[in-house]
């Protein structure tokens, strides 16, 4: 047979080939004929390095990369796995040389991006995949929320950790719902859900079947990273993944001090022990490059800051610290003196990230063998569904928690005092099914033990809801969960809208609409979007408090960070708490409802919410921007299309793809993502999806290759006019 590739309807790849080395040197090469630009993209991200390309905006990024030192974890952990995992790491290499090939033998000759970028592909090496996935997930704990934390309750007090917590945009979470055979038509179970990302062009999600001697699976794969990690059918067992929203990341505060031999670090006995010192070089299209000092402690990467404070970091011309450099660092205990900032987590600590996981998932026949791969899962922590044709189901946490003080979770501590190390790891929490069902959306639930914030219960309470009107559910009934609209945080605004008194006749016929209003957020609803407006008024003013004016100005940390910092993204998301609490800081809410209502009332109070919640999606490189359709849902709908309100009604993340997976038949399942299989601008299946997804729609599975349209290896290579 040797390698075979194929194509369905939509142009998504079907691999068939002889040996799983062999298939995983044809899914690298595929991926190469999609996805070229994503994968350069991709990798430069990961070393560190697209700011030569991209310019200035992308230098955060990289400086972040090169100082929490993630090449060099993927390397530490590519020699880990070879020693601990030589067949896996075999598999990896074979992925990584395909995507060499497929780079090499014209991937990159129908993709425009690469000479609008004057760029030609670089070389993937077998650690590179494993950066890849480390780039991807590393801020998916939202440890920068800790820096968010500190200065809230210095600002507001120790209540203001409670006051603020929730989910926001910072954060990448998902719906997922697992429904036993005894609750379908079919009598076999069912697993549905969406994972919930910011929107790329190409997709952050991969269609593809796998399929050789060993194993024949379809699912979503992540572009550079070999097999099919988060969601996958094997004909026989099905699992699905959301984001456990668990704290397993942590900040120390550092003291540090150059020495004529280097740097050294205050440990928590007392003394002082050298850390580890380099530099290197950011290159910046059309600007200067940039040196930075790279600094390791005993605890981990120094991400902000150095000996000089947190203003530290960067260098002058001459490679030396800029002369009056300090930070703005008083540690909370009073204890003065210029501090930094360091990462530990656990793939640094471990040299592991958890690619042992990939294989054992795609030869899965059972329940109980997704439940053993997952525990070799290390990072991002995830929940995880899984259901088999034998009635077996599982619903269990998996990934890598330390053990460590409470304190570390939720705040900043200071290195060095004792009582911050790590000792050990979380045994991985367990949950069981409910009245025939199991449903998972970043809420509190099993992994609640090992998390600071979640989201708010309104999605998982929904789909819970929603899968109770029928004791008998149909895998094509899924779509109707996916994109159901309902807002569960609207009452506390509306509840404040109620009780308003002396309002002008326009307000008061507005207020008197938004009571009526179904609290549905559909596109052509103009209702939906006056309560966006009056919703977005009212953020901008509570973020003009008094009370909040010490968090009005983000503090000195690097720019990566910011989206956890900014205030009025914070207060947005909060928002239902902010209205609910018994007292605010002695703010006037009323009086800051009143003025909202009043303002939308008099300007656009008729405009459909679709007019201005739109889809954003990212792009590496600016280009005419497409005309991209408006979006029904919104941030604490099922259909979890996620503005940022006060700030924008742009739709920058939301559902990176659907799946119903039907384990009665495989072939009735059902998948779908925001454009299409290919990343190519022009292409037929670049976008071919996306009206699919705007209606809920999915797009048949295809496993008979029969019904498939094969194509020749040098057929997929060559060159395509777009």
């Amino acid at each position: 047979m040797g390698t075979e590739i194929y194509r369905d309807a939509w142009g998504i790849p079907h691999l068939r080939a002889d040996t799983a080395l062999d298939l995983a040197r044809a899914q690298g090469r595929t991926t190469a004929h999609d996805r070229a630009w994503q994968l350069e993209v991709e990798r430069h991200r990961a070393e560190g390095t697209s700011a030569s390309f991209l310019g200035p905006e992308a230098v955060p990024w990289d400086v972040f990369t090169r100082r929490t030192r993630l090449t060099d974890t993927a390397k530490r952990c590519f020699t880990s796995l070879e020693e601990r995992d030589p067949e896996t790491a075999e598999w990896v290499r074979a992925y990584v040389t395909g995507v060499n090939e497929g780079l090499a033998a014209g991937g990159t000759s129908t993709t425009p991006e690469f000479a609008r970028a004057g760029l030609s592909p670089g070389r993937w090496e077998p650690w590179t995949p494993l950066a890849v996935w480390l780039a991807t997930h590393i801020l998916f704990a939202g440890f920068p929320a800790k820096l968010w934390r500190e200065e809230a309750v210095r600002e507001l007090g120790e209540e203001a950790v409670g006051l603020f917590a929730t989910d926001g945009p910072g954060t990448s979470g998902s719906n997922g719902w697992l429904v036993s055979g005894a609750r379908t038509t079919t009598g076999h179970a069912v697993i549905a859900g969406d994972p919930h990302r910011f929107i790329e062009d190409p997709g952050v999600y991969q269609q593809i079947h796998l399929s050789c001697p060993e194993f024949d699976v379809v699912g979503f794969a992540v572009p550079g990273i070999p097999g099919i990690a988060h969601f996958g059918h094997t004909g026989t067992v099905a699992w699905a993944i959301t984001n456990a929203m668990a704290d397993y990341q942590d900040l120390y505060r550092e003291r540090l001090r150059r020495t004529g031999a280097g740097i050294e670090a205050l440990g928590p006995d007392g003394h002082w022990h050298r850390a580890s010192r380099h530099t290197e070089t950011v290159e910046v299209a059309g600007e200067p490059p940039i040196e930075i000092e790279v600094i390791e402690t005993d605890r981990g990467p120094v991400i902000a800051g150095g000996p000089e404070g947190l203003d530290g970091g960067v260098l002058d011309d001459e490679g030396e610290v800029p002369p009056g450099v300090s930070g703005p660092g008083v540690d909370s205990r009073g204890a003065g003196g210029p501090l930094a900032l360091a990462l530990r987590y656990p793939p640094r600590v471990t040299s592991d990230l958890g690619f042992s996981a990939l294989l054992p998932l795609l030869r899965a026949r059972r329940v109980a063998d997704v439940d053993r791969a997952v525990d070799l899962w290390a990072e991002p922590v995830n929940v995880v569904q899984a259901a088999d044709t034998d009635g077996g189901t599982l619903h269990r946490v998996a990934g890598r928690a330390p053990l460590r003080a409470e304190v570390n979770r939720v705040r900043l501590v200071n290195a060095w005092e004792p009582g911050h190390e790590w000792h050990g790891w979380h045994e991985m929490p367990r949950a069981g099914l409910s009245g025939g069902i199991a449903v998972m959306a970043n809420q509190r639930g099993p992994a609640t033990p090992l998390g600071v914030e979640f989201a708010a219960p309104h999605r998982a309470d929904r789909i819970t809801d929603l899968l109770g009107e029928k004791d008998q559910w149909a895998p094509g009934d899924m779509a109707r969960i996916h994109m159901d609209t309902h807002l569960g945080s609207a009452g506390p605004l509306l509840d404040r809208l109620a009780t308003l008194t002396d309002l002008s006749p326009e307000a008061v016929a507005l207020r008197d609409r938004l009571l009526r209003w179904d609290r549905r957020m559909d596109a052509a609803d103009a209702d939906a979007g006056a309560y966006a407006a009056v919703r977005g008024a009212v953020v901008r003013r509570l973020a003009r408090q008094q009370a909040f004016a010490g968090l009005a100005v983000p503090p000195a940390y690097p720019d990566v960070f910011q989206p956890w910092l900014a205030l009025l993204p914070r207060i947005a998301f909060a928002l239902e708490h902010l209205l609910r609490a018994e007292e605010l800081y002695g703010i006037d809410r009323a009086a800051v409802v009143r003025e909202a209502l009043e303002e939308v009332a008099g300007t656009h109070a008729d405009v459909p919410w679709g007019g201005t919640h739109r889809l954003a999606p990212w792009r590496a490189l600016p280009q005419v921007p497409y005309d991209e359709p408006g979006l029904s849902g919104d941030h604490d709908c099922v259909l979890c299309t996620s503005a940022v309100p006060g700030l924008t009604d742009l739709s920058a993340r939301g559902p990176a793809a659907r799946y119903v997976w039907d384990l009665a038949r495989r072939e009735d399942s059902r998948w779908v993502v925001p454009f299409g299989a290919s990343g190519v601008p022009g292409s037929a299946h670049h976008r071919d999806q996306l009206p699919l997804w705007l209606k809920g729609d999915l797009v048949p599975v295809v496993t008979d290759f029969d019904q498939l349209t094969q194509e020749t290896t040098e057929e997929i290579l060559k060159e395509t006019d777009v």
